[in-house]
C-alpha cells in the first residue's frame, strides 16, 4: 500500500485526487490545499474544490496559508508517506520538504515541459498557437517545473479550443498519466530522464491580459481570444463600454478597413465580422458590460455597430 500525501487546489485537481481514492493499492494520509477564499458576487468564503473532495471521502485536510513552517514540516514527516502528489497545488516546495517522501515528490503539470512552465499552461499554449498540448509527471525539484519527467502524454487541439475545454480535457488525462505510472515508479521499473528542449513560461493570467486590440492577424487574435476563455476573457470597448469576446474564429479574407471596423454579420448571421490588420476575426458570442452574453445576430440587431469599430481597452 502506497502512502500519499496529495497536494492541489483547484477542479483541475480533483480527477487525480478521485484517481487515487479509488486505487485499492494507494492511501492517500492526507491532502494539503489552499484556505478557504471569498467567491461570487457575494464573496462567500468558499472551500477550493479539493478539499470537498477530501471531505467526501474523509481524508484529512490541511490549509495552511504558508506551508513551509516547522509545523507543516513536522506534520509531512510524521505522516512518513512514500509519495507527494501536487497538481495545481499553488505553492513551490523548498527542498527539505521534497526530501520527505520516502519514494520521491511528484508533480503533474499541463504542458508538454520544458514548454509553458509556470502557473497557465493551459491557456498560453493556446493563445501562442500550439497545435499539442499534454500532461507530464515529473519528479519534483526545488525550480519552477525543471524537474526530470517520468512519463508525459500528448493530445492535439481541436481548431475551436478554448481554455476551458483543454481544462478538461487535461484534467481527466492528468489522472489516467499518474495511475498508469505511479506503481511503476514505486517498484523501480520507470525513472525520470532530464528536460530536454527550449523552455518557455508560462506566467499566471492577470485581467489586463485580456486587453486586445484588431491591429494583428486574425489567426493570432483567434488564439488569443480562445486562451483568455473563460477567465479573464477577451476585452474591447465599444460606445464607451467594455464588451467581452467570448467565441471566435480567423477569416483569412482580405478587408481594407481599419482593424476594429465592424464589418456586419456573415450570410449565416452566426458570426459578427470585426477587420484586422491581417484577415477577418468572426465572433460568435459577446457579452456587453453589465449584459449576459449573447450571440451575434442579437448583438448586430440591439447595437447597430455596422462600420464602427472596436477599440482596445486602456
Amino acid at each position: 500500500m502506497l502512502k500519499i500525501v496529495f497536494m492541489g487546489s483547484p477542479e483541475f485537481a480533483v480527477p487525480t485526487l478521485e484517481a487515487l481514492v479509488a486505487d485499492p493499492r494507494c492511501q492517500v494520509c492526507a491532502v494539503i490545499t489552499q484556505p478557504d477564499k471569498p467567491a461570487g458576487r457575494g464573496r462567500l468564503m468558499t472551500p477550493p474544490a479539493v478539499k470537498q473532495c477530501a471531505e467526501a471521502h474523509a481524508i484529512p485536510c490541511y490549509q495552511p496559508p504558508i506551508l513551509k513552517t516547522p509545523e507543516m514540516f513536522d506534520l509531512l514527516t510524521d505522516l512518513a508517506p512514500d509519495f507527494f502528489v501536487t497538481i495545481a497545488y499553488g505553492k513551490i516546495l523548498r527542498q527539505a520538504f521534497l526530501d520527505i517522501p520516502r519514494l520521491a515528490p511528484l508533480n503533474l503539470h499541463a504542458s508538454l515541459l520544458p514548454k509553458y512552465r509556470g502557473a497557465a499552461p493551459i491557456q498560453w499554449a493556446i493563445m501562442q498557437g500550439e497545435t499539442t498540448s499534454g500532461v507530464c509527471l515529473m519528479r519534483m525539484d526545488a525550480g519552477m517545473d525543471t524537474g526530470p519527467v517520468y512519463a508525459r502524454q500528448a493530445i492535439d487541439l481541436a481548431p475551436s479550443e478554448t481554455a476551458a475545454t483543454l481544462h478538461e480535457k487535461l484534467a481527466a488525462l492528468s489522472a489516467q498519466v499518474l495511475t498508469q505510472n505511479i506503481h511503476r515508479i514505486a517498484n523501480g521499473s520507470l525513472t525520470p530522464v532530464p528536460q530536454d528542449g527550449e523552455p518557455s513560461a508560462a506566467p499566471i493570467l492577470q485581467k489586463s491580459h485580456g486587453y486586445i486590440h484588431f491591429d494583428t492577424d486574425a489567426h493570432a487574435l483567434d488564439a488569443r481570444c480562445r486562451g483568455l476563455f473563460p477567465w479573464p476573457t477577451a476585452v474591447v470597448t465599444y460606445q464607451g463600454k467594455r464588451i467581452a469576446i467570448h467565441m471566435t474564429h480567423a477569416l483569412e479574407t482580405h478587408v481594407s478597413s481599419p482593424p476594429g471596423t465592424i464589418l456586419g454579420l456573415c450570410p449565416d448571421s452566426k458570426a459578427l465580422l470585426v477587420a484586422c490588420k491581417q484577415g477577418i476575426l468572426a465572433i460568435h458570442t459577446l457579452q456587453p458590460e453589465g449584459k449576459k452574453p449573447m450571440d451575434a445576430k442579437s448583438f448586430f440587431h440591439g447595437y447597430r455597430p455596422e462600420g464602427e469599430q472596436f477599440l482596445p481597452l486602456v
